[in-house]
């Protein structure tokens, strides 16, 4: 359990990490300390369902279909090798623009952007109903699949709070290009790192 658990946490971790939309926004709220809590609440919680869903939909495809892990595993190598070279290439250019807007916004209307950012955003179910869903299906007996689930849902929650409430502190630091290179060469290399464990583990 404790190997099922320790891989889920970063598993998810590292997807959630990479600079994107939704992490910009939460960036932006927490800066402006606005509706945090919630965001941060909304955003993880929305990873945990298709986490969950990724981990128990998997299961039961693999039983009907044995063969599904490969090509999955397959798919999940490529993206992530494609993930990881924009990652790369991100870091090189250093062009990061991080528009932080100050202006109040309704809890209402907060969320909705949210919402847009998480499920208008096709990179999320590839990362969780089909990368983590293909990671967890190494994992056959029941309790190790919840730990899994368990401990990748705690990532997004970790790290969403962590990245609203410790926004403020982070700001000077997170407004830096080079900061910014240096965090999307680390996931680059952990990408590229996850990419050769999907492989291995089906071979």
């Amino acid at each position: 359990m404790f190997e099922a658990a320790v891989t889920g946490y970063f598993t998810a971790l590292s997807l959630i990490m990479a600079i994107g939309a939704q992490n910009a926004f939460v960036l932006r709220q927490g800066i402006a300390r606005q509706h945090v809590f919630w965001v941060a609440l909304f955003c993880a919680s929305s990873d945990m369902i298709l986490i969950s869903s990724g981990v128990a939909g998997f299961g039961a495809l693999v039983t009907l279909t044995p063969w599904l892990p490969f090509v999955m595993a397959v798919f999940g190598a490529g993206f992530l090798l494609v993930y990881g070279g924009l990652r790369f290439m991100a870091a090189i250019k250093g062009d990061y623009a991080l528009t932080l807007e100050n202006r109040t916004v309704s809890l209402g209307k907060t969320i909705a952007i949210a919402a847009a950012f998480t499920w208008l955003n096709p990179h999320v179910y590839l990362d969780t109903l089909g990368l983590i869903g293909a990671v967890s299906t190494q994992f056959v007996p029941l309790n190790q699949k919840i730990a899994f689930a368990v401990a990748a849902s705690l990532a997004s929650y970790s790290f969403f709070f962590s990245l609203g409430y410790g926004a403020r502190l982070l700001a000077p630091v997170m407004q830096s290009a080079r900061a910014w290179q240096v965090l999307d060469a680390l996931i680059g290399v952990v990408m590229w790192g996850l990419a050769v464990m999907l492989v291995l583990s089906v071979l």
